[in-house]
C-alpha cells in the first residue's frame, strides 16, 4: 500500500554463510568421526593389512620377508589345505539344503492355527539363540562315547556303541546333524514371514481354478517366496563356509582332520603353527569363494527379474 515502508531484507554476508557451512560440516565430522574409526580400525585396516600379510612369510614374532605368491602356491599342493576344502565343501552340500528343505516343512506346518502354535515357533527358534559353544559343549557331553546320553540309549535299542565325534567316519556327519538342529530354527522363521505375505487371492483363485495343494506350492508359493529362498541360501552358503566356533568346541579339526574345515585351517596355521602369512592366504581364498558365490547368485537371479 501507498505510504507504507518497503521491508528491508538483509542478504547474509558470504563470509558469514561459509563459516556457517565449516561449522555444520565440523559437527557432522564430530558425530561421525567415532563410527569411521571404528570402520577403519575393525574392518578396511586389518583386511588390507592380512591381505599384504598374505604375500609375506611372518611367524608374528620376528620380521616379515616378502614372498610374493609362493604361499597361494603352496595352497594349491598342500594335502591338509585340499582336505580342508573337501570337508567344508561336504559341509556345505548337505547343511545348506537340508536346512532351507526342513526350514521350508516346518514353516509350512507351523503356518496355520493351531493351539499352542505359538510355543512350537518359539521352540523350533531356541537352538538358533544359543552360541555355537554353548552347542558344543551340550552335544560333546551328550554324545560322549563313553557316558554320553546318545549311546546310552543306543544300549536299550540294542545297537551297537558308536564313537560320534571321535570317528573319522562320522564326525562331520554329527556336526552337519548338530548345525541342522540350531540353524534350521532361523528358515523357519524367515519362511513364515514369507508365507504370511503371500497374498491370500492369489491362493484363493487358484483354488478355485482346480488347483489341489500340489498345485498351489508349486505355481503360487514357491515362486511368491523365490527371493526369500535365495536369501536363505547366500545367508547358509556364507554361515556354512564360515563355521568355526563348533568345530573349535567339540572335535578341534580332529580326529585325522576329517572335521577341519577352511576357517578352523587358517586359525590353526596363523595361531597354532605360527604361520600368519600362509594363514591369511587361506582366508583370502575363502574370500575368493564366497565373492564367486555372491556373484553366481546374482547372475541366476537376473533371467528371472527380466521374466518379470
Amino acid at each position: 500500500m501507498p505510504g507504507l515502508p518497503r521491508p528491508i531484507t538483509v542478504t547474509p554476508a558470504p563470509n558469514h554463510a561459509k563459516s556457517r557451512r565449516r561449522r555444520e560440516t565440523a559437527a557432522a565430522w564430530a558425530y561421525v568421526s567415532p563410527a569411521v574409526l571404528i570402520i577403519l580400525g575393525l574392518g578396511v585396516v586389518p583386511v588390507a593389512w592380512s591381505l599384504l600379510l598374505s604375500f609375506q612369510v611372518d611367524d608374528l614374532v620376528t620380521p616379515s620377508r616378502w614372498v610374493g605368491l609362493d604361499n597361494y602356491a603352496a595352497l594349491a599342493q598342500d594335502p591338509h589345505f585340499a582336505q580342508a576344502v573337501g570337508n567344508t565343501v561336504l559341509y556345505t552340500v548337505l547343511y545348506v539344503p537340508l536346512s532351507i528343505f526342513f526350514g521350508f516343512l516346518l514353516a509350512q506346518a507351523l503356518n496355520r492355527r493351531i493351539r499352542l502354535v505359538g510355543v512350537y515357533r518359539t521352540l523350533v527358534f531356541v537352538p538358533f539363540v544359543l552360541s555355537a559353544t554353548a552347542q558344543g559343549v551340550l552335544f560333546s557331553f551328550i554324545l560322549d562315547p563313553q557316558f554320553g546320553a546318545a549311546n546310552s540309549l543306543l544300549h536299550h535299542l540294542g545297537v551297537s556303541p558308536q564313537g560320534f565325534l571321535t570317528d573319522p567316519a562320522q564326525a562331520l556327519l554329527v556336526l552337519v546333524g548338530i548345525t541342522l538342529w540350531s540353524g534350521t530354527g532361523f528358515c523357519v522363521v524367515v519362511y513364515l514371514a514369507a508365507l504370511q505375505d503371500v497374498p491370500p487371492s492369489l491362493v484363493e483363485a487358484a483354488r478355485l481354478d482346480g488347483a489341489g495343494t500340489w498345485r498351489v506350492l508349486r505355481h503360487v508359493t514357491l515362486p511368491a517366496i523365490t527371493p526369500v529362498t535365495v536369501f536363505l541360501v547366500l545367508w547358509q552358503l556364507i554361515t556354512s563356509l564360515q563355521v568355526f566356533d563348533l568345530v573349535y568346541v567339540t572335535t578341534k579339526g580332529g580326529p585325522l582332520g576329517s572335521t577341519t574345515v577352511i576357517v578352523y585351517f587358517v586359525w590353526e596355521q596363523a595361531f597354532k603353527n605360527f604361520t600368519a602369512g600362509y594363514g591369511a592366504a587361506s582366508a583370502y581364498v575363502l574370500a575368493l569363494a564366497l565373492l564367486v558365490v555372491v556373484i553366481v547368485l546374482r547372475v541366476l537371479r537376473r533371467p528371472g527379474k527380466a521374466l518379470r
